[in-house]
C-alpha cells in the first residue's frame, strides 16, 4: 500500500489499477473475482476508494491492525509529499513545465483506466455471455448518462442482480431448480 500512495497521482481511480496489480497479480491476495467485488463494495459505500480498498485488503490479511498499518502506509507518504512540496507548487504554480507535466499524466491516468475497464468488460462477456454484456453496458451507459441516476445506485443495483444471478447459477450446478 505504501508503493501505491507514493506511485499514485490523480485520486483513488487512478490508483485502483495499481492495487489491482499488486492484490491479484503480485502478490495474489484476491482473485480477480474477489476485487471486482470489492471494488464494486468499495465504489457503494463513502469515503475514497483506495483508502477502502487498501483497508480492505490489510483487514483481510492481517485483521483491524492490518487494515490500520495498511491504510497509513497507503495515506502517509501523499500526505508527507503534499506538505513537504506545497512551497514548491506554490512557487512553481505559473510554471509551464509544471503544467506540461501535470497535462502529460492525465493520458497515462486515462490509459490505465481503460485498460482496466475493458479487463473488467472481457470477464462480463465471458461470464454472461455478449450479448447479456452489451445489454448491460448499454444499460449502465443508459443509467448513468441519460438517465442521470447516481453512479452508487446503479452500482448497487447490479450488485443485486449479480447476487441473484450466481444464486440462480449455483442452484443449477447443486442440481436444483432456478
Amino acid at each position: 500500500m505504501c508503493r501505491t500512495g507514493i506511485l499514485g497521482y490523480g485520486g483513488g481511480p487512478s490508483v485502483i489499477p495499481l492495487i489491482r496489480h499488486d492484490a491479484v497479480t503480485r502478490y495474489g491476495w484476491l482473485t480477480d473475482d474477489e476485487f471486482g467485488e470489492t471494488l464494486a463494495i468499495a465504489n457503494a459505500l463513502p469515503g475514497p476508494i483506495a483508502t477502502k480498498m487498501a483497508a480492505y485488503l490489510g483487514y483481510k490479511l492481517k485483521g483491524v491492525r492490518g487494515a490500520i498499518i495498511s491504510v497509513l502506509a497507503h495515506i502517509l507518504p501523499s500526505g508527507i509529499a503534499m506538505i513537504a512540496l506545497l512551497s514548491a507548487v506554490n512557487y512553481l504554480s505559473g510554471s509551464k513545465v509544471v503544467g506540461g507535466m501535470i497535462a502529460a499524466v492525465s493520458p497515462v491516468i486515462a490509459v490505465m483506466l481503460g485498460l482496466m475497464a475493458y479487463e473488467f468488460a472481457q470477464k462480463a462477456f465471458k461470464g454472461l455471455g455478449k450479448r447479456i454484456g452489451a445489454a448491460f453496458l448499454l444499460l449502465a451507459l443508459v443509467l448513468l448518462e441519460v438517465l442521470h441516476i447516481h453512479p452508487a445506485i446503479v452500482i448497487v443495483l447490479f450488485l443485486g442482480y449479480g447476487t441473484v444471478h450466481y444464486r440462480i447459477l449455483a442452484k443449477k450446478q447443486k442440481g436444483g431448480t432456478a
